[in-house]
């Protein structure tokens, strides 16, 4: 029965491949923004930060409800996600002068959740290796921000432009593999998606 659950929560994930997709590309562009717009205030990138840690985290939430109760640590990644965006919508100054432990706390937990999805997945996809990078690239960045909160404005941009495109491309790359073991499930071949009785 708990393998059951376990091996229809990886067909809603893989079913479910754009979501995957969507949090990457968001990723994508909230890094983008951080170099092409590195004069933007700290106000505007608390701003960004909540838009963005909002929709990563509605999303984990969609995915998580629809994977079933097996997979939990979707469902704490979507509600951080949720709590970081509230805090920085919420009371903006306040989260100006948090930002960095905010977004640090949000980090490693991210990446926590990531390792687990990481560590279930592996046992149905072959050779599936993003969510564990995604899973220790967030533990990493959070754990720089903790030991460097005091780190120069643009050399933060940078930095966190930087998580954000490595984490994105890791999530699409993520997504599409997703995409390609549902393919071959349906077409009836299963060299990636493993099956459990």
């Amino acid at each position: 029965m708990q393998q059951g659950h376990i091996t229809e929560g990886i067909d809603a994930l893989t079913k479910r491949w754009g979501m995957v997709v969507l949090r990457g590309v968001a990723a994508i562009a909230f890094g983008l923004m951080m170099f092409f717009a590195p004069r933007i205030s700290l106000i505007t990138l608390v701003f960004l930060f909540g838009a963005y840690a909002l929709i990563d985290g509605v999303v984990s939430l969609m995915v998580a409800t629809r994977a079933g109760r097996n997979w939990g640590f979707l469902l704490f990644e979507g509600v951080v996600g949720l709590a970081a965006g509230v805090i920085a919508f919420a009371n903006p100054n306040a989260a100006a002068a948090a930002l960095v432990f905010v977004m640090a706390f949000w980090a490693v937990a991210k990446g926590i959740a990531e390792i687990a999805a990481a560590v279930r997945l592996r046992r149905h996809i072959r050779g599936e290796w993003a969510p564990a990078l995604t899973g220790v690239l967030s533990i990493a960045f959070g754990v720089l921000l903790f030991a460097r909160p005091a780190a120069g404005a643009l050399a933060m941009l940078w930095i966190i432009g930087a998580y954000a495109l490595a984490f994105g491309a890791l999530l699409v790359a993520l997504g599409l593999r997703l995409r390609r073991a549902r393919d071959e499930s349906f077409g009836g071949e299963e060299p990636g998606l493993h099956r459990h009785a």
